[in-house]
């Protein structure tokens, strides 16, 4: 699922290509990613979009006249620019907006369709899409840390909950957690101050990085390439791999169909945290520490 640097970056890619431009047509290829019909499409066409924002991991165009479309792209949504006429290969495509000067295209690779297109009239009703989460690039040192106060759970749960933080997913909090070496099973009420203010510089860090480096990377060109695996993290999708910092082996949790990443020597102490299904089918024969896996 794109995240937070990704979001940014479609947002500033879309401003560049679109701000204070108007469809000249509007085409819904597949009927089950519109999630309401409240304004109508057609009432979209000729209207000047004057905003395009972030709001958590949903990117809202705002239409001129309090109307707004909301974009979900869950976790294999992705958007497309081409050029006037422009098309995407198979039956990938869900949404063509049109414009005289090219074509916004959202699609959705797979079968499963999960992204999202609303279409809303007035302010308010875009308001109550917003899960509540803190946006951490801005945020003191204090609102974090009351945040992930508020509940005792895991860390890693914690960073991923929109309701306490926006635009985290799985991939930047385990990048995050590595960065600030921290095990993502840690307990929020278990936390010192310490590794508070550890984890509030290491989330800004983290993120602010990447959305430069995908800026970089991106040359001023629409992107393409947005994945939740990328060349120079850390330890995200990298199991088995060398850490970067101690050069462990990089361990995995995995549960139903979510995997967090992590290294045992930097964030915990040389521990391997069990393994839901692994630990269950080796038992005793599971390694505890990096020493039993070798």
């Amino acid at each position: 699922m794109p995240e937070l640097p990704d979001v940014e970056l479609y947002v500033e890619a879309l401003r560049a290509r679109v701000l204070g431009k108007a469809p000249t047509a509007i085409r819904i290829v597949s009927p089950f990613v519109l999630r309401s019909v409240d304004p109508p499409v057609t009432e979209f066409i000729g209207r000047p979009i004057v905003e395009i924002r972030r709001l958590g991991k949903r990117i809202v165009f705002q239409f001129e006249g309090d109307v707004y479309v909301v974009v979900h792209l869950m976790i294999a949504g992705r958007l497309r620019w081409r050029g006037p006429g422009g098309k995407v290969p198979g039956k990938i495509g869900l949404v063509y907006i049109e414009f005289v000067d090219g074509v916004l295209i959202l699609t959705e690779a797979g079968t499963r369709r999960r992204a999202s297109l609303h279409l809303v009239r007035g302010a308010s009703l875009v308001a109550a899409m917003d899960r509540g989460g803190l946006e951490v690039m801005g945020s003191t040192l204090s609102a974090f840390a009351e945040r992930l106060r508020r509940e005792n759970r895991t860390v890693k749960r914690s960073l991923t909950d929109p309701r306490l933080f926006s635009g985290i997913g799985k991939a930047y909090s385990d990048e995050i957690l590595h960065r600030a070496r921290i095990s993502p099973m840690l307990l929020t009420s278990r936390m010192t101050h310490d590794q508070i203010v550890g984890l509030h510089r290491a989330t800004q860090d983290v993120l602010g990085e990447w959305i430069g480096r995908l800026r970089a990377e991106s040359k001023g060109e629409f992107p393409e390439k947005v994945t939740a695996f990328r060349e120079g993290m850390a330890v995200h999708g990298r199991f088995g791999l060398p850490c970067p910092v101690c050069d462990a082996p990089v361990q995995r949790i995995r549960y139903a169909d979510n995997e967090t990443n992590y290294c045992a020597r930097c964030q915990n102490a040389d521990r391997i945290l069990a393994d839901r299904a692994l630990s269950r089918l080796l038992k005793e024969d599971f390694p505890r520490t990096l020493d039993d896996e070798e």
